[in-house]
């Protein structure tokens, strides 16, 4: 399994001039790891589940612009129509990263109620997806990043994460990213 830090590091090391909407733990991580936070939407408490929906927005806005998504299996959980939605609209420079690691790490590890007994690879390809990969080892992640990205989205990326609570990060307050980020899309 890969460490949630370790994964967001590769994605934000990689991503060239993406941008960037990161949920739950990963908005959390984000922060401390990018060089470009003014294209970062880091949220972890704002809008649970939307990180899907605000990334479609975004690439679809924005076709010109590669546009990650950094979901966590939780925060799909309650927005899985998202995968329907973002596989009808096809954008090409969406891509979808899945942080799966079981539990609702932000609020404590409880267990997800379905955690082992849903399939989230299977869920995006049957939604439509035409790229979809999984990773479980930090190594294949890292040797196949740069072909991932630079495939014609929409991409979905399932990482096996290590469950368990991780350290704390300072909060970043939301408006603030928001502020940058507008701020960031309007000079590009």
């Amino acid at each position: 399994m890969i460490e949630s830090f370790e994964a967001v590091k590769v994605i934000s090391q990689r991503r060239g001039e993406a941008l960037i909407v990161a949920e739950m733990t990963p908005g959390t991580e984000l922060p401390v790891l990018s060089d470009k936070p003014e294209l970062d939407l880091p949220f972890n408490w704002a809008a649970m589940g939307k990180g899907s929906s605000l990334s479609l927005g975004l690439a679809l806005a924005r076709p010109e612009r590669k546009v990650f998504a950094l979901d966590t299996d939780g925060a799909l959980l309650t927005n899985l129509g998202s995968l329907l939605t973002i596989a009808h609209a096809a954008p090409a420079n969406l891509v979808h990263f899945l942080f799966n690691n079981g539990v609702y790490q932000c609020t404590g590890g409880q267990p997800l109620p379905i955690a082992g007994n849903l399939n989230f690879v299977a869920l995006a390809v049957e939604a439509g997806y035409p790229n979809v990969h999984s990773f479980s080892d930090l190594e294949t992640l890292e040797n196949s990043i740069d072909g991932i990205i630079n495939q014609r989205g929409p991409t979905f990326v399932h990482l096996e994460i290590t469950p368990g609570v991780g350290p704390s990060y300072p909060y970043v307050r939301v408006s603030d990213a928001v502020d940058k980020f507008r701020a960031a899309l309007e000079r590009s």
